[in-house]
């Protein structure tokens, strides 16, 4: 459900509600109440800032059992013997950048918090019937967009009224006579509008919230990773540090510098949270997806059955591409889609250089 009182999107999506005249149907009262927390025992914004640092930990722990048990050696992009031998840093100092991103993450989100206003409850009536207002104004020009195409709608509206009422009315541009009672000469909804207005309200916008925020930290992070590379100075004092896991492994997805953790993760998620009104439980799910998914791009492996791997060409075996020396100028898209390096050219196209040269060492020892 969209919030009641955020921001600059819902302001956008819910705006130009128009001007209501007596023959559209009235809008409900309401009584606004604060939110609920979603569970008994933590609140909503404590919910926000743990689960993601929680599923963080929780899928970590699980490649990490795989990695160690080596339970799938054939999906595996590097041999165990690469983590110990190509990466310039320990498991120790990795797990211990991740908590300190981590740490920033909280105290970030918590000031992030303390910014938004008291959610509250009690005007999804109101918001679905302005929803279904849209829909009956934009049936007002239903009547003469058809006549350009050469159909009389009014005609074909009034031989239908008997037998298809609802139809009947929406070609006569939004007036269904049958809904007014003796009783209430006021005009009521169409069923159908009340249900696509509900699908709108609790579907669609806050679908469309969510695209937006995954497409806006996809360029933020974009944009701003391939800066790090091209800019010799923040490669070398930020970006670098990342580059040391020539062989990712799943927690050390957030092992950056604790700045660039904050302006390429943090901030970039903190702004698309702002920038499409999500309420704090939308927002949580699109920190914990994002979260997920960053984890699974550096898991080092391959599964031909992993959801997130199969969304998107974004995956583990294209950001491990980056990683490597042949590779590092390319695929500079994370942690969704490949859609910048696509457009922009930098995307790699070549072969796993790695591959060709295991065969070439193979080949020499036959």
């Amino acid at each position: 459900m969209v919030n009641d009182t955020k921001g600059p999107f819902l302001l956008f999506v819910m705006a130009n509600s128009t001007s209501f005249d007596s023959t559209l149907p009235p809008l409900p009262s309401y009584t606004l109440e604060p939110r609920g927390d979603f569970f008994s025992w933590i609140s909503d914004v404590w919910l926000s800032l743990i689960l993601p640092i929680f599923v963080y930990w929780v899928m970590s722990l699980i490649f990490h059992v795989i990695d160690v048990l080596d339970l799938f050696p054939q999906y595996r992009l590097h041999t165990p013997e690469e983590i110990l031998r190509r990466n310039h840093a320990s498991r120790y100092e990795v797990a211990r950048d991740v908590v300190i991103q981590q740490i920033i993450q909280v105290a970030t989100g918590t000031i992030l918090a303390l910014s938004e206003p008291p959610e509250v409850v009690g005007k999804a009536d109101y918001d679905v019937a302005v929803w279904a207002t849209r829909l009956r104004l934009a049936q007002r020009a239903l009547p003469g967009f058809l006549s350009l195409l050469g159909v009389n709608a009014t005609a074909i509206s009034k031989s239908m009224s008997a037998t298809h009422p609802l139809l009947a009315g929406a070609l006569a541009g939004g007036y269904y006579p049958s809904l007014s009672t003796a009783e209430s000469a006021a005009p009521a909804f169409a069923p159908w509008e009340l249900a696509v207005a509900r699908v709108l309200y609790h579907i669609v916008v806050p679908g469309i919230q969510f695209f937006v925020a995954v497409s806006f930290l996809d360029s933020w992070q974009y944009f701003l990773h391939r800066l790090m590379h091209v800019n010799r100075w923040m490669y070398t004092t930020f970006h670098s540090r990342h580059h040391r896991l020539y062989v990712p492994y799943a927690y050390g997805a957030l092992y950056n510098h604790p700045l660039e953790g904050f302006l390429l993760d943090t901030l970039g998620a903190a702004i698309a949270f702002k920038l499409t009104g999500m309420t704090v439980r939308q927002g949580t799910c699109f920190f914990a997806f994002s979260t997920i998914k960053t984890v699974d791009d550096h898991c080092g492996y391959s599964f031909p059955w992993d959801p997130l791997q199969l969304i998107t060409s974004n995956n583990a075996a294209y950001h491990d591409i980056h990683h490597q020396t042949w590779g590092i100028k390319n695929n500079f898209s994370q942690p969704f889609f490949t859609f910048w390096d696509g457009m922009l050219g930098t995307k790699y196209k070549g072969p796993r250089a790695d591959r060709l040269a295991d065969r070439k060492r193979a080949d020499k020892t036959k």
